[in-house]
């Protein structure tokens, strides 16, 4: 075992670019939600309600806008 935590050694790949993205499959829409080191994806069974969501992340992470897929 090399260095004493094996979490600690670990180096991310990649920082993503945060954005939001919204989009609609098989009448189900979806926002996906990327941050630096995470991503989330959650879906909605109303435009409304995914569009409402896609803002509120938008704003917590000071975007200008969020992307329509």
């Amino acid at each position: 075992m090399l260095g004493g935590n094996a979490l600690a050694d670990i180096i991310p790949i990649r920082k993503a670019r945060p954005c939001v993205e919204v989009g609609e499959a098989c009448g189900e829409w979806f926002v996906r939600v990327v941050e630096e080191d995470q991503e989330l994806t959650r879906s909605f069974k109303l435009e409304s309600y995914a569009l409402a969501f896609a803002e509120g992340q938008r704003t917590r992470l000071h975007l200008n806008t969020f992307s329509r897929l």
